[in-house]
């Protein structure tokens, strides 16, 4: 059944916004499709926005002949460029007319495939030109993009730049969940930690870098989205594990920073073979790990409800 076609009961994650984050070659774009894929055999609808503003090939390992048009194009393009759409670091404003109907919508912007999946893309700074290859912009549509889909509230997956540049432009603010992907090197291991350490601090009222904001509008505007917050927490999940050592190893370092993943994914070469021919990315060997993170996510999700709601009442 196509449930993007049929419709369908929401499930406890639809219409969620998830952050996919990870270092450089953790495999997180890899990770984004097999989320993707297991979410849709799960019964949700499925919309992945494409907001690494530099990896590309993420179409075609979808399966995709082509990708769809950057939104940037949607908006006006970069203000470096003489566009719209400004870095929420300089300028936490929100993004003019960021939720969009799909009627609205033309459809050079989003692609879809056979399954009901759909694509849609940020933005890319290889053909900004020199000296606009500043990619804020490219995250302020991450942070604020929402499109809107009559009857159906799909799960948003958003596949994000690696490293820690997204997190630290705020972009957290406006995720229901960050998925960490963890690989099996150091750096992994110490942005894991510093992700947890930024949610927290998030829950706990910490308020973001201000000092080189001159109008107190501003400040008071990035300061409010960072109050009114709604991320829940960080869910992570081991990739490319080639052993039981490798993957006792991983679970015990992230035990000593409070972290327990939620699954495992083993190592598998025919996901490095894909992203070198531009062919689908088979999942066979990680589709467990897969279906057993998003049910541990879904509990998550549930969990963190009912606190919501006791803490309400509460009130």
């Amino acid at each position: 059944m196509n449930t993007m076609e049929t419709g369908q009961n929401e499930r406890v994650l639809s219409g969620k916004r998830l952050g996919v984050f990870g270092k450089g070659g953790s495999g997180k774009s890899t990770a984004v499709v097999l989320l993707a894929r297991g979410f849709r055999d799960s019964g949700y609808d499925v919309c992945i926005l494409d907001a690494d503003s530099t990896n590309i090939g993420l179409p075609l390992v979808l399966g995709m002949d082509q990708p769809p048009e950057p939104l940037l194009g949607f908006y006006g393009g970069t203000i470096f460029s003489g566009g719209r759409v400004t870095c929420p670091v300089d300028d936490p404003t929100p993004l003019p007319d960021s939720t969009v109907t799909l009627e609205e919508l033309p459809t050079q912007y989003y692609r879809q495939l056979p399954s009901g999946m759909m694509l849609l893309v940020a933005g890319k700074i290889g053909d900004q030109g020199p000296g606009a290859g500043c990619d804020g912009p490219v995250s302020k549509i991450a942070r604020d993009f929402r499109i809107q889909m009559p009857g159906k509230s799909p799960v948003m997956l958003i596949d994000f730049k690696a490293g820690f540049e997204e997190i630290a432009r705020g972009v957290i603010t406006s995720l229901d969940w960050a998925v960490m992907i963890v690989d099996p090197t150091v750096a992994a291991i110490e942005m894991a930690s510093n992700i947890q350490d930024i949610v927290d601090g998030i829950q706990h009222g910490k308020l973001p870098a201000t000092h080189h904001l001159d109008s107190p509008d501003l400040v008071a505007m990035a300061n409010d989205q960072y109050r009114e917050a709604k991320i829940k927490g960080v869910m992570y999940l081991i990739n490319k594990v080639d052993c039981i050592e490798t993957e006792a190893y991983l679970v015990a370092k992230l035990a000593e920073q409070g972290i327990q993943p939620a699954a495992v994914i083993d190592s598998d070469p025919s996901i490095s073979k894909a992203w070198l021919k531009g062919t689908p990315i088979l999942w066979h060997k990680s589709q467990a790990g897969i279906m057993e993170f998003i049910g541990k996510l879904e509990e998550a999700e549930k969990m963190s409800s009912v606190a919501s709601k006791e803490s309400a009442s509460e009130g």
